[in-house]
């Protein structure tokens, strides 16, 4: 059988082990060292964020925001629904209460209309949300100048969950800094690697400042063991942070790969009746991190589905787009705002192999899977 082609797999460059052996050589084999600070200072200085803390995942990052931002039991925290399970889960851990969003079709994150119809209504009831988890889905940016203005209008605080978008931008800014908190997650699908990692973003100091604290067990800064508050064993290790070094001296060349996945697959598949494409609106860059096809309509005969058996057929995969966490069996009794843009794209679309180190001649296998199963 020939090799698999996988969706988005870790691609290394070989300088990770430069800082890997740095790590090794100094016994820094812990979840602090020379390598967390110097990455939290890469990506403080490429995302032009004033405050980072590495940690062990986005899940982590998204927990400590809420936890920072003081969201308790039977708080509103209004998501996406279009989105990974990681987006609302840290919403329960709480015991707060997810309130789910539909997408607008152009971005496919989250709808600022149906937004901002479910803040004025629980308004209206005295129940006011406390905050608001946006999502930049598959590293395109959603409409977040108006999500901000919308959180800004009704003193809601905004985290942008931008898992997938590190090195996606607005009108030149990069995303994760839009928000009062912004997360990145470096899982090994990611458009970079720390094998599992995170971090949290903010402009605000304390914010950060009481992540960190939160992250390392919330141990007090006395020479005896501590507590105050309940922590949690959040850090990234300073193995998993020289990693993330190696990966950040080729983050620029990953996002120019990942867009060049897309450029082919739409000269390729751009004229085929059926089929469109996540666009990038006007001042929007996203890093491409997945690129997703979208079945203009769909019936028995084509289904994404039926494309994704078939590319499998040839040892390629693909996967759905993500379930709409209202449509998940363990969120049912959550209420839900809008129409059912999302899912429409989540029964029409599918996401395509991305990885950065996909050949052009793989991208045309891919392809002509694609055009034959229609």
């Amino acid at each position: 059988m020939t090799p698999r082609i996988w969706l988005s797999p870790p691609h290394m460059n070989g300088h990770e082990m430069k800082y890997i052996q740095e790590a090794f050589d100094t016994n820094w084999i812990a979840p602090i060292g020379p390598n967390i600070d110097a990455f939290e200072n890469n990506l403080r200085e490429y995302t032009g964020a004033k405050n980072v803390v590495a940690l062990a995942s986005g899940t982590a990052a998204l927990h400590l925001a809420l936890c920072v931002l003081g969201i308790q039991s039977g708080d509103l925290v209004l998501c996406q629904s279009l989105t990974f399970a990681a987006s609302a889960n840290p919403i329960t851990y709480l015991n707060a209460i997810p309130v789910f969003i539909d997408s607008e079709p152009d971005t496919w994150n989250v709808c600022p209309d149906a937004l901002e119809n479910a803040i004025k209504h629980y308004q209206r009831i005295g129940k006011k949300p406390k905050a608001v988890i946006c999502v930049h889905l598959y590293g395109m940016p959603c409409k977040i100048l108006d999500i901000k203005s919308i959180c800004e209008k009704y003193g809601l605080v905004l985290i942008e969950d931008a898992a997938e978008a590190l090195g996606s931008e607005y009108e030149g800014q990069k995303l994760g800094t839009f928000g009062d908190l912004g997360i990145f997650s470096f899982n090994g699908n990611k458009i970079i690697t720390t094998s599992g990692g995170g971090a949290l973003v903010s402009s605000n100091q304390k914010y950060i400042e009481k992540a960190r604290y939160l992250a390392t067990q919330a141990r007090e800064p006395v020479p005896h063991f501590e507590h105050k508050e309940i922590g949690y064993n959040y850090r990234m290790s300073n193995i998993s942070a020289g990693i993330g070094r190696g990966q950040m001296e080729v983050l620029p060349e990953r996002v120019l790969q990942r867009r060049r996945n897309f450029a082919v697959y739409k000269r390729h598949l751009g004229g085929v009746e059926n089929i469109r494409f996540q666009e990038e609106p006007p001042a929007a860059f996203s890093n491409r991190w997945l690129t997703a096809l979208l079945l203009s309509e769909t019936s028995e005969s084509v289904t994404p589905e039926k494309i994704r058996l078939a590319l499998e057929a040839r040892n390629i995969e693909s996967r759905p787009l993500w379930k709409p966490m209202h449509l998940q069996p363990v969120f049912t009794k959550c209420e839900y705002w809008g129409g059912e843009v999302a899912e429409n794209l989540f029964r029409r679309g599918l996401c395509l192999p991305s990885g950065s180190d996909l050949s052009e001649s793989s991208i045309f296998e891919i392809c002509e899977v694609i055009s034959l199963t229609l």
